[in-house]
């Protein structure tokens, strides 16, 4: 399938740079709306007290199309523990903004050497109920590099087809009751890997705005 305007392969690395330089945002501050309330993007709920992240959206051309990497966190962790998860973390003090923070986050994550990392641009801010307010970084990754999950934040890595991810029709909306209240968030299953929360609650907005 390609894009009708472009003739670039519809979900290769080329037309992705191209939707990525088009519809993501520079990384001045700026205000998006309110989008963090709207249930179709957001998992579960904002709060006010809130720490700054950065994550890593790598999209990586393969043989059989463009792949995402992703991770899976190891089980012992604070907060999102067990959970499949962009490279990323919190943005240090000495971090140069997310940029800096998502590049540093996913080298001593899954030992990606950031020269390897083309930036392209960024999503709007992704509010958690856990109380972060990440920066989706986008990028394409330029093989070749041997990845390496740091034993003690990161269990398993692994790629998932962009196709998939940006098929609305892989989206499956879910909820739960969650401190006396229905919580909505979406859940993306494939083969043995459960995405769901707060990364697929990126991957759609991911979709939205740039496969819409």
């Amino acid at each position: 399938m390609a894009n009708i305007e472009t003739g670039e392969s519809l979900y290769s690395t080329d037309d992705f740079r191209l939707r990525a330089s088009k519809e993501a945002g520079p990384f001045e501050t700026r205000d998006w709306g309110d989008h963090r309330w709207n249930l179709d993007i957001a998992d579960h709920f904002f709060r006010r007290s809130q720490r700054d992240a950065a994550v890593l959206i790598g999209v990586i051309e393969r043989s059989e199309g463009a792949n995402v990497l992703l991770t899976r966190r190891t089980d012992h962790l604070k907060t999102h523990s067990g959970q499949v998860a962009f490279p990323g973390g919190r943005i240090d003090p000495g971090d140069d903004g997310p940029v800096a923070a998502a590049l540093r986050e996913a080298e001593e994550e899954v030992a990606l050497p950031q020269d390897r990392v083309e930036v392209l641009g960024r999503l709007p801010d992704y509010s958690t109920g856990s109380g972060f307010r990440i920066v989706p970084v986008l990028a394409l990754l330029h093989p070749p590099f041997d990845l390496m999950p740091e034993p003690g934040e990161v269990a398993d890595i692994f790629e998932v087809p962009l196709s998939f991810l940006m098929e609305q029709a892989n989206h499956i909306q879910d909820s739960r009751i969650w401190e006396g209240q229905r919580r909505y968030y979406w859940t993306m299953p494939f083969d043995d890997w459960h995405i769901w929360g707060v990364t697929a609650g990126i991957i759609r907005m991911m979709q939205e705005r740039l496969y819409p």
